[in-house]
């Protein structure tokens, strides 16, 4: 006979998780417990149970495998909402474990109760309350499946403390299936090869590339049809690294505050491969004027995601590197010369800005970190204008090599999320790349680096600003700025080296390079405010409503 809580761990074991971020509470007792001298696991004690939803989330997305959170019932599994809501946007496979008051208290406005299946059932791929030990372990192992299969998302299981403290001797199934549930949907050939005839018929392909394609491991394979088709590749903020920058086929990131040449190709295209991406607002804006020269043909393997927002010609249901493969062998080799001198010479007029100013600007900051980031850097960006000058001017040449919260905009998310990259990988360099505002918000995770060692470089951009509610304000308010200067500036080296983490102010562009660099060499974490430009922003961007060639490139090009 084994308790609930030993079975958990089991369970656990089976689906090969060694690392566990968590936080303990009265109703995680029996698993803490049980964990206690299990070298199995590693249990990561993090300092606020959003840190944990996120540390996961970090861990997932870049290593590929499920990232695993535990708490306690009440307030610590509603911590956990914004984490799993993050993960569930941007499809990260995710299991969340938390604790719950026993069976017969639920309902009853017990000490701590919340209602988690009910709270997170529009946030997460699938939820469950375990009310008998018997189903424990297919409910575990069926969470795993349905977290790392089809479109990969975040999976909650709610455990009541009298069913981990129950005891069973029913075995452990060695695998499961949902019934119903297809884990890899079949290919339609008949439409690859529909789509492949468009694509040997255009002059003007597009290759639109989103986070599917990461997920689904489908990087070589987009590589390889983009080389053999001759066609270039744009990509979302969640498809960063898909493409090596340097390559002569990636124009860069598409969408309100992508390249305005990678915008301009997708108006002139006349046909759009749409691979793992779902057009979203940030990526389409008006949608009635998104490719409007195009044949578009969309690849995923969510078919709600198809036809959602856009009309497609040609839509593909399936996972992405099949799909993927399957052209490759269907595409022609062509000579696409003129369509990409013609993006060369876009990317040439209105290239990405590069403003200078006596104060350290943004883009100088994200290219010194590139230059003493190391080999293949592990970056976490959090929300806001960091995020957008990470994305755009760092220069990313491999898969899960930029983790961020895309699809819900997660301030505080970098830090936790470099935590669980980290643990993740270790011997790569982790940076965290936040603005002063976002770093505010999970600045304790700090305590969790430097009680572990993690050697996670936090770089803070401070402006002393809301900097993205503030370009909005100054653009479309006529600077009637409210809410958004933080005011007194707060002393981050002094509040790092009170969690035990060393710090180094920079102020002065001399300064940047060479303390950058002792900060990255330093053993351990360390976290390097770097004072910028606090008038900075960030263009070009696309006005909400507009279409994605209307751009503006300063605030003085908006008319209202």
């Amino acid at each position: 006979m084994k308790t609930g809580a030993q079975i958990l761990l089991e369970c656990l074991t089976k689906e090969g998780v060694d690392t566990i971020f968590g936080y303990p509470g009265a109703r995680t007792l029996l698993v803490h417990d049980a964990l206690h001298g299990n070298e199995d696991f590693r249990h990561v004690l993090v300092r606020h149970e959003q840190g944990a939803a996120h540390a996961a989330d970090g861990y997932a997305r870049t290593t590929g495998r499920v990232g695993v959170c535990l708490t306690t019932s009440g307030p610590g599994a509603t911590n956990l909402v914004t984490g799993i809501a993050t993960a569930y946007m941007d499809s990260v496979p995710m299991v969340a474990l938390t604790c719950q008051v026993t069976t017969a208290d639920i309902g009853n406005d017990a000490f701590q109760e919340a209602d988690m299946t009910g709270i997170t059932r529009p946030i997460t791929k699938h939820n469950y309350i375990v009310t008998d030990v018997d189903d424990l372990a297919r409910i575990v192992r069926e969470a795993f499946h349905v977290a790392r299969t089809r479109r990969p998302g975040p999976v909650l299981v709610d455990l009541p403390s009298d069913v981990l403290a129950a005891a069973t001797d029913k075995p452990i199934p060695e695998s499961v299936a949902r019934r119903g549930y297809q884990e890899v949907p079949a290919l339609n050939k008949k439409q690859l090869k529909r789509a492949a005839g468009i694509i040997n018929g255009a002059k003007r392909p597009l290759i639109y590339a989103g986070g599917g394609v990461v997920m689904a491991e489908a990087v070589e394979a987009l590589r390889s049809v983009a080389g053999k088709g001759n066609i270039p590749v744009t990509h979302t903020l969640m498809a960063i690294g898909a493409m090596d920058h340097a390559s002569p086929l990636s124009i860069g990131m598409l969408g309100m505050y992508g390249a305005f040449y990678a915008n301009m190709a997708v108006s002139e295209c006349d046909c759009l491969i749409a691979v793992g991406a779902r057009f979203d607002d940030r990526v389409a804006g008006r949608v009635d004027a998104f490719a409007p020269k195009a044949r578009i043909v969309h690849i995923d393997i969510d078919p709600s995601s198809i036809r959602k927002n856009v009309q497609v010609e040609v839509p593909i249901v399936g996972d992405a590197r099949q799909a993927l493969e399957g052209l490759l062998g269907l595409v022609e080799e062509r000579d696409r010369g003129p369509w990409l001198e013609e993006i060369q010479e876009w990317r040439k007029e209105f290239p990405l800005p590069a403003p200078q100013s006596p104060d350290l600007m943004p883009h100088e900051v994200i290219e010194a970190i590139r230059n003493v980031a190391g080999e293949a850097p592990l970056i976490a960006s959090d929300v806001g204008l960091s995020q957008m000058w990470t994305a755009n001017y760092f220069g990313f040449s491999g898969a899960r090599q930029y983790i961020t919260s895309g699809g819900l905009g997660t301030m505080g998310y970098a830090l936790p999320a470099a935590v669980g990259a980290a643990l993740g990988n270790p011997g790569r360099p982790v940076i965290a790349i936040n603005g002063d505002g976002a770093f505010q918000m999970n600045v304790q995770e700090l305590a969790t680096c430097a009680h572990y060692g993690l050697p996670v470089k936090t770089i803070i951009l401070n402006n002393g600003k809301l900097g993205m509610v503030r370009q909005f304000q100054k653009v479309f308010l006529k600077e009637r700025f409210a809410a958004t200067c933080l005011g007194p500036g707060v002393d981050f080296c002094t509040v790092a080296r009170g969690f035990g983490v060393q710090a180094f102010k920079v102020e002065r562009k001399a300064d940047l390079q060479g303390t950058l660099a002792r900060a990255m060499a330093a053993p351990g974490p360390a976290v390097i405010d770097v004072d910028i430009d606090p008038y900075c922003y960030c263009f070009p961007m696309v006005p909400p409503g507009k279409k994605a060639t209307e751009a503006i490139f300063c605030a003085e090009d908006w008319e209202g």
